[in-house]
Formats: structure tokens, C-alpha cells, sequence
């Protein structure tokens, strides 16, 4: 269980932490692993611990290391060293610093070139192509340099002109340069990357063709162990272990706009921007430990009475501004932290796990016992006075007048509740708490049969898609046949296992036998041209688990297999470990666990809902067909560190979603999953 993994960390430094300004222009690493930023108000240092402003000089450019640890301080037309001595005055602003093989340090402004020989410098006219963006020299000592023009190198033999006219370079548009220990010179442009060796051969990588998620590239920074780290516009991306990884959005960046890249020896990357510096470590870590994480983040910002759910940020991002939410489904994200905390007692025997577990099933009971209507259980229920932000709809005062509960309950409350019920019954649940589920699992259910399987509501009237009778799902609801013949087939079987009462038996049979609930259920999960919605897919597997586990039928469990492959085959390209580990618990089938694995590791520490765009990306195939909201999205799914914060109830294949860190998820689908596995032994 504790095999290590590279987890992903995010730090943000600013003013706060010492900086003396947030818009930062240079980023180096000294011999020391020490890290110097450069910004608009002075030179920083940071030390591993805290930020020291070091130069109080205005506008810094850009910064070097020479190979004797020497610093140079590019800052406007000066050239300082570390002490502030003025050691060169340009003519124009200065762009780069650089050394060559025989430790000479070359200088570019947009209108010069600099060589110092010796204690004096040596000065250039620049090129008449345009002005000058960067500079590099190789080991032959020719001089390349990077223009808006094209790419110009300079030798003893005078100038040669690149251009994608006369060259292979995507772009005329050169920003940046740097050559790695081979030689090859890695340019970069507005149309990606080009590895070219000098001479003749050059090598494209961008969107198509080699996978660059953004091709608008501003600055290139090689790490210690061939990583290659890409600044552009609109984020950073990392080349590493063979494949691209996107970083961008307040989970990774304060500002998108990457203005500069250091990296120390261990590959913690720092990464410049006009609101502040981010810093990317990889460490390792375990997926227990971050159960452990997620676990206590829940306990200090997610429980509400034993409700856990997301909450509110008043603040964007300020976690100590946290609100408490009385959402639409209460009950149904409670109900799968409930079977979280049931699978891991059941794995680890501890006792926190069982409290925690205990006083959620507890806050899941009063949501049918603060009702007026014995069986019907509400969305949510509030103290009255409490700070909470309430979701729209019908919200109603207990009998006692203490509590206002919310009503117009869904199918998606009763496939929590019943998921929750039947998993904490059989892993956690002493003879006391079994009386207790058996009674409010019986007034539920015969609630719904005794009113021809419908949930009927204060007014009379059936609530909005709490709808499971024939006359319904064999008549007008077709598109919700398949689904909610699942549903309550899995409600009346679990019942029976429950509360041992052959009327749940007998109407669960009365729906297979005359009303063909079974074979309704073959073709649940729609496809297009019908709608697509990913909500339902949650509600079908969190059903085929205990109707699975309870029917033992061999001709009712052929049929129900029958479903369950179709609808997993349609899944499985979603990479999600809560569908592949449900599908492969219940057929003993091969079930992605190694994508499964990989989903959760990615899944990042930050859930916050951040603003998220990908729909810019030049490694991204758009599908013709948007979702069922009209948002544009991709083929195949993106890494979960790159897309949207989303519970397994949200759309994987969508791009952009504009959420602006108002709230943060609670991490309850990372746990259910990951104790589900451990628990069935697929972890």
C-alpha cells in the first residue's frame, strides 16, 4: 500500500511572502540550489525559507549565472553586478545575458551585441532584420540570435538568415533560443518549437506533431534530468518521462502570462509571472496518503452535521473564507462519503473511520426523519439561523419548527441513500444500527411501492424525477426507462436484503415478470443521438453494485451483466476508477486498474473550482458535437490536473469551464473509489 508516486505540489509566493513585487521578469538558480528572482522593484533571494530582497533596483530584464557563480543584473540599460555596480551602460534596453564555451559573457540589447573580453567589453551593431530577442552562442562560437524577423547566425563567415521561407522554423516570429549539451539549438516561436542541429536539419514539434499543448512560445528551460519546461502566453508545459503535461489556471499559476522559468536540481520548477512566482515540486507520495489529506480537509471545511459536500469560498481562493452549502443533493454526496468511510473501516478496522461513517449515516437518517411525510427523505436540511448558503427550491419547516428541510426530492437522493444503506449495513453496522437502517430503508421503500412507485411530494404530485412506475417508464419516460428501471430494481433488491420483507421481493419481481424491468435495463446508458448526461452515468453504477451483489439469479444476473458491459464499454475511455473498479468487482473482468491508478494519482491536492480553459489547444482534438449544455469538447479526455475540478458525475470531455475559485470540492470522490479498490482488492 505504499508504493510512491510523483505528486504533484503547487505553491504560489508574492509580496506576502516577501517578494518585492509580484510582476517578476528573471528567474535563476545558483550553484547553491538557491533561487534569485528579478522583478520590476529589486533582485530577491530566496533561501528555502524565506524571501530577501537583496537590490532595490527598478525594472530588471534579466538575469545570468556565469560558470564561476558570478550574477549579472540586466535592468534597463544598466548591466549590474550583485552588489548594484553599474559595469556596463548600454545603449538600449537590455534583453539577455549568456556565456560562451570559452567563458565569455555576451550581452544582447534590442540593438547591440556585447561581448566582454577580458575587463572591457566589445560592442556590435545589430542586425538590420529586426530587433534582437535573445541570443545564444554555441561551441563553434557562432552567435544565433532570435529577431521578429526570423533566426540570424553569425560567424566568420559573416550572417546567414533563417526564415520559414528559406528553413524548416514553423515562423519568422522567433522569441526565444537555448542549446542543450548536443548542440542542437532549440528555438522558439509563435508556431511552436524547432530542434535544429546548425546546419540543415531541423525538427518541428507543435500541436499535431509532437503534442505541444500551446504553441506560443515565450521561453524554453531545460531541468536536470531532460525535462524541457515551455513558457507561453496562455501557461507552461513540461516535457517529461515522454509525454507533455499542461500548467495553467489559478491551480498552477497566479497569472497565465509566464514571464520567466528556474529549476533546481531536484526539478522544482519556478515559474515568473506578472502577479507572482509559482513554484511546481514533484514529490513523492502515496494514494493512502493522500486519502489522509482529502480526509482532513473534509473534517475542517466539509461537515456539516455529518453532511459532506463542497463549500462556498466568500473569498475566490481564500480558503478562511469558507460557507457551508445546503445543496440539491445533500443526501447523495453524503451517501457515497458514507460508503467511502464503510470501505475503509472494512479494509484498516479504524475506529475514526467508523465514527466518521457513523455520523454521516446519522445526518443521511435525518434527512427522512425531519420530514412530514414518513418515507420521504429530503434534499437537505438546515438549523434554522445557521450560516449556510441555501440552493434554490422548496424548502419547508419541520414539525418542530427547529429545522426547514428541502423537498422535490430526486432519484439521484434515494440511489444515494440506498447505495449508502446497503454497504454501511453489511461492512460496518452492529445489530442496533442494522434495526435502525432496516426501519428507515422500510419506510422509504414502502413509501414508493405502496404510491406505484413514484415519490410523491407534499403537494401530491410525484417530485420531479422521482419516477420509477410502468405507467411512466413503459409510456412517455423512455429516455428514462433504461435508468430508472436500474434504479429500482436495485432499491426493492437491497430492500429485501435489508429488511428480509417479501413485498419488496414480490414488487421486485412483479416489475421484472409484467412490466420487463430486466430487459429495460439492457440499453440504460444513451448514446447520441439522444442526450448525453453524465450524472446518470454516477446513478448506474452506484446501482449495479448492490443489485449485483444481491441478485444471485443466474438468468436476472446474465441480463444485468448484459447492461452493465454495454455501459462500461461506453465508459471505459473516461478513465474513471469509480466505473472500472465497480465493473470489474461485479463481472471479475479485466478493468483498466493501471488508468484507473494513473486517474487517481493525477487527481490534484488543490480542488478548489478554478477557472479552467482548454479549448485554445493546439494538442486537442474538438469533437463535433458539444455536450448537452452546448460547451465545446474534446475526443478523449484530459489528465484531471488539467481539466476542470469535477466529481465523477461531471462531463471529462469538456474544455472550459468558468468557475473562478468560489468553491471547493470536499474530495470525496477520490476516496470512495480508492477504498472501493482496496476494499475488493484491485488496490
Amino acid at each position: 500500500m505504499a508504493d510512491k508516486y510523483q505528486q504533484k505540489f503547487q505553491t504560489t509566493h508574492t509580496q506576502s511572502e516577501g517578494l518585492s513585487s509580484n510582476d517578476i521578469r528573471a528567474i535563476v538558480v545558483d550553484q547553491k540550489d538557491r533561487v534569485w528572482t528579478g522583478t520590476t522593484k529589486g533582485l530577491c533571494l530566496f533561501d528555502g525559507k524565506t524571501w530577501t530582497q537583496i537590490l532595490a533596483v527598478d525594472d530588471i530584464s534579466t538575469l545570468f549565472i556565469d560558470r564561476g557563480g558570478e550574477i549579472w543584473i540586466g535592468a534597463s540599460t544598466r548591466l549590474l553586478n550583485v552588489s548594484g555596480e553599474t559595469v556596463f551602460q548600454a545603449s538600449d534596453d537590455i534583453q539577455i545575458i549568456t556565456e560562451d564555451s570559452q567563458g565569455q559573457v555576451w550581452m544582447a540589447t534590442q540593438n547591440q551585441l556585447c561581448c566582454r573580453v577580458g575587463d572591457s567589453w566589445q560592442c556590435f551593431n545589430g542586425p538590420e532584420a529586426g530587433h534582437i530577442r535573445s541570443l545564444a552562442v554555441d561551441d563553434e562560437l557562432r552567435v544565433w540570435i532570435a529577431t521578429a524577423a526570423g533566426l540570424i547566425r553569425c560567424d566568420s563567415d559573416g550572417e546567414r538568415f533563417y526564415t520559414e521561407k528559406n528553413s524548416k522554423l514553423p515562423s519568422s516570429d522567433v522569441r526565444c533560443l537555448i542549446i542543450d549539451s548536443k548542440g542542437h539549438l532549440w528555438i522558439g516561436t509563435n508556431q511552436g518549437i524547432s530542434i535544429f542541429d546548425g546546419r540543415g536539419q531541423c525538427h518541428q514539434i507543435d500541436g499535431k506533431n509532437g503534442g505541444l499543448p500551446c504553441e506560443n512560445v515565450y521561453r524554453i528551460a531545460f531541468g536536470p534530468q531532460g525535462e524541457r519546461w515551455i513558457a507561453t502566453g496562455i501557461g507552461a508545459a513540461l516535457w517529461q518521462n515522454g509525454k507533455w503535461e499542461y500548467y495553467a489556471s489559478r491551480r498552477w499559476l497566479p497569472n497565465d502570462l509566464v514571464t520567466a522559468i528556474g529549476i533546481q536540481q531536484d526539478g522544482t520548477a519556478w515559474l515568473g509571472t506578472p502577479d507572482g512566482i509559482s513554484q511546481i515540486q514533484k514529490r513523492p507520495y502515496s494514494l493512502e496518503a493522500k486519502t489522509k489529506h482529502f480526509e482532513s480537509r473534509i473534517q475542517a471545511r466539509h461537515n456539516r452535521h455529518g453532511f459532506v459536500t463542497s463549500c462556498f469560498l466568500e473569498e475566490p481562493g481564500d480558503l478562511n473564507t469558507y460557507v457551508h452549502e445546503a445543496s440539491d443533493n445533500d443526501g447523495l454526496w453524503t451517501a457515497l462519503y458514507i460508503a467511502a468511510e464503510s470501505f475503509r473501516y472494512a479494509v484498516t478496522g479504524e475506529v475514526e473511520a467508523k465514527e466518521l461513517g457513523k455520523k454521516s449515516l446519522k445526518a443521511l437518517m435525518n434527512l427522512e426523519e425531519k420530514t412530514s411525510i414518513d418515507g420521504f427523505p429530503a434534499r437537505s436540511i438546515i438549523k434554522k439561523d445557521e450560516k449556510v448558503i441555501k440552493s434554490h427550491g422548496e424548502w419547508h419547516d419541520t414539525p418542530d419548527g427547529l429545522w426547514e428541510w428541502k423537498g422535490d426530492t430526486s432519484s439521484d437522493e434515494v440511489d444515494g441513500h440506498i447505495f449508502a444503506y446497503s454497504v454501511y449495513y453489511d461492512l460496518v453496522a452492529d445489530e442496533a444500527e442494522k434495526r435502525q437502517i432496516a426501519q428507515v430503508v422500510d419506510r422509504i421503500m414502502t413509501y414508493i411501492v405502496d404510491n406505484d412507485f413514484l415519490l410523491i411530494d407534499l403537494d401530491g404530485e410525484p417530485t420531479r424525477w422521482g419516477v420509477w412506475s410502468p405507467r411512466y417508464l413503459n409510456g412517455a419516460w423512455k429516455l428514462q426507462q433504461g435508468l430508472n428501471s436500474l434504479e429500482i430494481l436495485a432499491y426493492l433488491k437491497t430492500a429485501y436484503h435489508i429488511t428480509q420483507k417479501e413485498k419488496f421481493q414480490k414488487a421486485y419481481l412483479t416489475l421484472v415478470h409484467e412490466h420487463h424491468y430486466a430487459l429495460n435495463m439492457i440499453e440504460q446508458k444513451l448514446m447520441p443521438p439522444n442526450p448525453v448526461n453524465h450524472s446518470d452515468d454516477e446513478l448506474a453504477f452506484i446501482s449495479y453494485y448492490p443489485l449485483l451483489k444481491y441478485e444471485t439469479d443466474p438468468d436476472l444476473r446474465a441480463i444485468y451483466l448484459l447492461s452493465l458491459e454495454r455501459s462500461w464499454r461506453y465508459e471505459r475511455s473516461e478513465r474513471c476508477p469509480l466505473w472500472n473498479f465497480i465493473y470489474g468487482v461485479l463481472t471479475g473482468n479485466p478493468c483498466d486498474v493501471e488508468a484507473s491508478l494513473e486517474t487517481l494519482r493525477l487527481i490534484p491536492i488543490d480542488l478548489i473550482c478554478w477557472s479552467v480553459q482548454n479549448s485554445h489547444r493546439a494538442d486537442i482534438e474538438i469533437g463535433t458535437d458539444a455536450d448537452r449544455h452546448d460547451r465545446t469538447q474534446s475526443i478523449e479526455v484530459l489528465p484531471p490536473d488539467e481539466r476542470r475540478m469535477m466529481r465523477w458525475n461531471g462531463n471529462p470531455f469538456q474544455l472550459d469551464s468558468a468557475r473562478a475559485g468560489t468553491e471547493e470540492d470536499d474530495g470525496t470522490f477520490f476516496l470512495l473509489p480508492y477504498w472501493l479498490g482496496r476494499y475488493h482488492g484491485l488496490i
